[in-house]
């Protein structure tokens, strides 16, 4: 080892004694003293060279020439895989001797104390450094590098991502030193910077030799929402989903996965070649050009549903050739209404080509179609006087619109709800998605629509009425609304009469109040207006008169008898006799 010395013989050794085998008197101290001088000085807390003497899983034995040999953990040695017997190392001299009297040293401690230096100089000379990698942290790993634990950003590992970063536990490899801070003593190193360089100029040459519409193979690299980037040997372009196939991709993991490799066509790049589109679809023939040529209008096909809209249905019959089914094609109805009532993507539907245009590769499809139109036979169905429970399915003024089945709707004028009844609005008697009995009246085929009748349901109670209700008779009935230009009168035989405030008015001379149950007699009957006027002063006024009728005769009687009297007098009276003329006619007047 280079700290031996030549060691010098005891100047007063007894060589012959020695060699005779006589009693030769060395005293233990100066064998002991003899003995020291023949191994290396060594003092503790210095570095020194060793030799690897043996290597096993836990422990490196170091020889330093020292009167025993140290024992290093072998962990200390994981940054150099490659140690072997005959090696020569640095070691740090801890102690000479512990408890037991063995020699310790330390790998680790001898390398620290060069460490710093070396690093420094690993980073100013731009040098290629082996590092051991220890463990995964937060964004990197720790590597072991001359015995300081740097950091390896996990950007900085390699030039693809890294998807598991465990496998590199454990490993050795390469590095450069790409950033110290002094202050902190904190070391940055990179693999990655080993072999950019080399891919610089991989990349330079294959960026010299594109063109567009070449066909290249390459790795997907990575796969986001929008597309897949995709490595061409050290230089990476994109497929955008909408390239990756002729058919619609909502998941491009649904076309490609990881570390796969594709053959892609350079559809574009810019004048610099940094950024590249890809293509993987156009490799294959368009769908449209490989349609079945004996597809015709009238034809039934069958597909999913891939996109839905308001106003229609994108349905794909084969990858990349899709129809649309506009929401009138859906249903017979003539309602707007939106296309999610009717499909839902992902359903499966068979639907009827309704045009075809293979040179705008666009195609327009029905489902209504593979249903019978219900107005064809519409009177087969629903003749007139026929009677069906339809579902009210909104309000006008004038009457109600229902449905009778899918396609086939009709209309309630509100003259035709009820018999009896003034209806103001049609919300007073139903509401919408009510079921409402009805009776078929006219069929408007050219419009499709059908007018219908609640009321005809029933007979005309007005045909009975016309027997009950003639004018002077008097029945009784109940004010049940009152309004300004009179009160409304529900009659206990059935229907409503109307009668005048001035018809209203009580025999104590007090006006009819509503909730009132009173005598009315009818004024006037009109079947054909449904108009029944009434009158309950009527009922009392005209008693009076009967009453008052006998007097009025008997009056009446005076007066033509006296008025007889007068004209026989006259006949053969004198002038003179004018005056008692005049005297009895005051008198008569005045019913003397």
């Amino acid at each position: 080892m280079s700290n031996l010395k030549n060691v010098q013989p005891l100047e007063d050794f007894n060589w012959d004694e020695f060699e005779n085998g006589t009693n030769v008197s060395i005293s233990k101290e100066d064998l002991q003293k003899a003995y020291d001088e023949t191994l290396n000085k060594v003092s503790e807390h210095q570095v020194v060279d060793g030799k690897v003497i043996s290597v096993d899983k836990k422990e490196v034995v170091v020889n330093i020439g020292y009167k025993s040999d140290g024992i290093i953990p072998a962990s200390e040695f994981r940054y150099n895989p490659d140690l072997k017997v005959g090696d020569i190392v640095e070691v740090y001299v801890e102690n000479q001797e512990d408890k037991k009297g063995q020699l310790i040293l330390s790998h680790k401690k001898a390398r620290l104390s060069k460490s710093w230096e070396r690093v420094n100089n690993a980073l100013d000379n731009e040098e290629v450094i082996q590092g051991y990698i220890k463990c995964r942290t937060k964004g990197g790993m720790i590597v072991d590098v001359f015995g300081i634990e740097a950091f390896l950003p996990g950007s900085q590992i390699d030039v693809h991502p890294i998807r598991d970063y465990d496998v590199f536990v454990g490993k050795t490899m390469e590095f450069k030193v790409v950033k110290i801070n002094q202050e902190f003593r904190n070391v940055v190193v990179s693999h990655k910077a080993l072999i950019e360089a080399e891919l610089e100029a991989q990349k330079k040459e294959i960026i010299s030799k594109l063109e567009k519409g070449q066909i290249l193979e390459g790795t997907v690299k990575n796969i986001t929402t929008y597309g897949v980037f995709v490595d061409l040997g050290g230089v990476d372009g994109l497929v955008h989903i909408t390239d990756l196939s002729w058919g619609r991709v909502s998941d491009p993991h649904e076309v490609v996965s990881l570390d796969q490799k594709i053959n892609v066509v350079i559809l574009d790049f810019d004048n610099e070649k940094k950024r590249i589109a890809l293509g993987l679809k156009q490799l294959t023939p368009h769908p449209w050009d490989a349609l079945d040529s004996n597809l015709k209008v009238g034809d039934h096909v069958k597909g999913k549903v891939v996109v839905i809209a308001d106003y229609g249905a994108f349905v794909e019959i084969a990858p990349g050739v899709e129809g649309l089914i506009h929401v009138s094609e859906m249903s017979w109805s003539q309602h707007l209404r939106s296309a999610q009532e009717f499909l839902h993507v992902g359903d499966e539907v068979e639907a009827v080509i309704l045009t075809l245009d293979r040179d705008e590769r666009k195609m327009s499809l029905g489902i209504k179609q593979l249903r019978e139109d219900p107005w064809e036979a519409i009177e087969v169905k629903y003749p007139i006087g026929s009677k069906h429970t339809a579902k009210v399915r909104n309000f006008t003024n004038f009457g109600i619109f229902v449905e009778l089945e899918e396609g086939v709707d009709g209309l309630i004028h509100i003259s035709d709800l009820s018999w009896t009844k003034k209806v103001k609005h049609p919300s007073e008697f139903t509401q919408v998605g009510a079921e409402i009995d009805v009776v078929v009246l006219e069929i408007d085929k050219d419009n499709r629509r059908l007018s219908l009748g609640h009321k005809q349901l029933e007979d005309n109670p007005w045909d009975t009425y016309e027997t009950i209700y003639k004018p002077g008779t008097v029945h009784t009935g109940k004010i049940t609304e009152m309004m300004e230009k009179g009160a409304v009168i529900t009659l206990n035989e059935g229907g409503e009469g109307f009668a005048t405030p001035k018809h209203l008015v009580k025999e104590d001379g007090s006006q009819a109040q509503a909730g009132e149950e009173l005598e009315f007699k009818v004024i006037e009957f009109v079947k054909e207006t449904k108009r029944i006027i009434l009158s309950h002063s009527r009922t009392f006024e005209e008693a009076k008169e009967e009453k008052k009728a006998p007097a009025r005769k008997q009056h009446a009687a005076k007066k033509e008898e006296a008025a007889a009297q007068i004209n026989n007098v006259a006949a053969g009276t004198t002038l003179g006799d004018i005056d008692v003329l005049a005297e009895l006619k005051a008198k008569l007047e005045k019913g003397e």
